[in-house]
């Protein structure tokens, strides 16, 4: 019998690839050949796997006969927690039908779960079939239920579903993250400087307490924050303040800085302009005015300045809903576009705004980036190259809807102005060199690494009410639109407090290799008949050729 010969290509295939392929099947060990390494956990999420020490259920209602697209979500699904059950065997999970079982729809939305109606083709016929692409992650007693598509509007499907399968693991491992941590991060809300008012906050305590622990920071003097106040300070892993209009003074000052130079995060939105659209709405025009809250030395300091001049964007720009008429004693409405009300469009990929909708800006002025510093400034919104900066105080009218690209008095063309920006490094104290540091215990110069969201908008995350009701962050009751301000902060927040990073997992791209479908379509008949007549006609070559050598050697 003839010896193989161990480097040939039959030799290779018989003791080197069978074997490795035998091995890798049975020992369950899979090798990750995309260029993305999409099929490769990160380092954050198996950190975060590794720390769970009870178990973790997670119950998928992505069960059912679905069209291709959702069966590769479903399939997507089920390798990543197939994945995560292999580093950590507390972390399990199911499949569930909640048309088959007979789940109650009041009880899928008291889950927070929308249904989505999807049409099928099948042999001619289009039918429509139910689907509630979500996922409940359960965790000694509580839940939390997660959309798996990403909520974006103005996409295809197409696109939804490869952004979806893109966020996946971020989406997965942060809420077993957030359910399964016992001890949540405290996040603290100033209120001392005539801030927003609670019901005027309530959206966005919502947000902030669905993975941490938010409460409002009172000073015990009720005046301003002093020493007495650092005790409460030092519990807080994050301190956000929302518009304020009180100056403060150099003592707060001081104490911001250490809370910062000690490690503390800091999510600041600021209006340096007051121009309230309510205002606007009653008397047809207002007189915004500069708003001096004393901190402009203190943001200097992380190389900002915020600029008390209104921002105008007539490229990018929400709608506003007003009465334009009317047809027998009933109002006519109609949305025009409002330039004092820009749009953030994500560009730049930051995880913070990847993957979301336009986040709505009210009368925002703009930051300047002042460079010089040794820690990373990176710039999350801006307006378009069709920018214009008002200055104030000046007439700001309703009547300017209907030329919105025109120049006004005392208004000027601009290079495109930034409205949002985050901070990261190690941060300077402003007061290293002055002599108030002496009046501070235990005085830092620097920070350890550190993270600062600074945004020129004090409204961003004022919610509507109506009827003594809050509305979510980003509803525009008027013109119906879903604008993405809820989700900018919610990322804003896990940004700032994610120790283990894994938010830059929003920022994983996954290569689109589709077929051609103009080619499909034209040569699918020439494609099956080979697909069919090819393998015929190699295994009658092969019977052929095998039946002619035989009868060669033995005829």
């Amino acid at each position: 019998m003839k010896k193989i010969n161990f480097k040939s290509p039959l030799g290779i295939l018989l003791f080197v690839i069978l074997p490795l392929v035998i091995v890798l099947a049975f020992s369950g060990i899979r090798l990750d050949l995309t260029k993305e390494k999409r099929y490769t956990l990160s380092d954050s999420t198996v950190k975060v796997l590794e720390s769970i020490k009870k178990p973790v259920m997670v119950e998928v209602y992505l069960e059912g006969d679905f069209p291709a697209s959702f069966r590769q979500l479903q399939n997507e699904t089920k390798f990543m927690l197939e994945e995560f059950r292999k580093i950590n065997s507390n972390v399990d999970f199911r499949f569930t039908d909640p048309i088959k079982n007979r789940i109650p729809e009041d009880t899928l939305m008291a889950m927070g779960m929308q249904k989505s109606i999807l049409p099928d083709e099948k042999e001619g016929k289009i039918t429509q079939i139910e689907v509630y692409p979500y996922a409940v992650v359960k965790y000694q007693g509580r839940g939390i239920s997660i959309p798996l598509i990403v909520q974006q509007n103005n996409i295809n499907a197409q696109d939804q579903l490869r952004k979806s399968i893109e966020n996946l693991e971020y989406t997965l491992a942060s809420n077993i993250k957030a359910v399964a941590t016992d001890e949540r991060k405290k996040i603290g809300v100033l209120v001392n400087q005539d801030e927003l008012s609670p019901s005027e906050f309530e959206s966005f305590m919502q947000i902030a307490n669905e993975n941490y622990q938010a409460g409002p920071v009172i000073p015990k003097n009720t005046k301003e924050l002093s020493l007495e106040d650092l005790p409460m300070l030092k519990q807080m892993n994050a301190l956000v303040i929302a518009k304020p209009r009180k100056a403060f003074t150099d003592g707060e000052k001081l104490i911001l800085d250490q809370y910062i130079m000690n490690g503390g995060k800091t999510l600041w939105m600021i209006d340096a302009v007051n121009a309230e659209m309510d205002t606007l709405t009653r008397s047809k025009k207002l007189m915004p005015f500069p708003v001096d809250i004393n901190m402009t030395d203190f943001f200097f300091n992380y190389g900002l300045r915020i600029n008390p001049a209104l921002v105008k964007d007539v490229k990018k720009y929400a709608l506003l809903k007003i009465v334009t008429g009317e047809i027998n004693g009933n109002p006519q409405f109609s949305s025009l576009p409002w330039p004092y009300f820009p749009l953030g469009i994500a560009e730049n990929n930051h995880p913070i705004t990847k993957n979301i909708n336009p986040v709505k800006f009210e009368f925002p002025t703009s930051i300047d980036t002042l460079g010089g510093k040794k820690f990373k400034t990176k710039i999350l919104f801006e307006s378009s190259e069709r920018t214009l900066l008002k200055q104030v105080p000046n007439y700001v009218e309703l009547k300017e809807i209907a030329s919105v690209d025109s120049l006004g008095q005392m208004e000027r063309p601009s290079t495109p102005k930034i409205f949002a920006v985050a901070l990261e490094g190690k941060f300077n104290s402003a007061y290293a060199s002055r002599i108030e540091r002496k009046g501070y215990p235990n005085f830092k110069s620097e920070s350890p690494e550190n993270k600062m969201i600074v945004i020129a908008d004090g409204d961003l995350a004022r919610n509507k009410i109506v009827k003594g009701q809050p509305l979510p962050l980003g509803i525009d009751r008027l013109t119906d639109e879903q604008f993405g301000n809820e989700q900018f902060l919610r990322n804003a927040l896990d940004y700032l407090l994610d120790d283990s990073n894994l938010i830059e997992l929003r920022n994983r791209n996954i290569e689109e290799r589709l077929l051609d479908r103009y080619r499909i379509t034209e040569e699918k008949a020439k494609w099956q008949w080979l697909n069919l007549l090819l393998p015929l006609a190699i295994i009658g070559l092969l019977g052929g050729l095998f039946f002619w050598l035989r009868k060669k050697k033995f005829g």
